[in-house]
């Protein structure tokens, strides 16, 4: 029998530069080693825009 935990979706957005890093954190803090660690997804950012500044891509992260 597998016990199912309540599952949360956490979106993070970083810069190319930290993504190892940040990949590297999330792990470290939400691994237990059960079943519902949970997954990281990787997928590229096409345009990100800062409304209230107008900023856009990596200025606006």
């Amino acid at each position: 029998m597998v016990d199912f935990l309540p599952k949360v979706k956490v979106e993070v957005v970083v810069k190319d530069a930290d993504l190892d890093r940040s990949i590297e954190a999330i792990v470290k803090a939400a691994k237990t080693g059960k079943i519902g660690d949970g997954k990281i997804f990787v997928t590229a950012i096409e345009q990100v825009v800062r409304i209230r500044t107008g900023e856009i891509n990596e200025d606006a992260v």
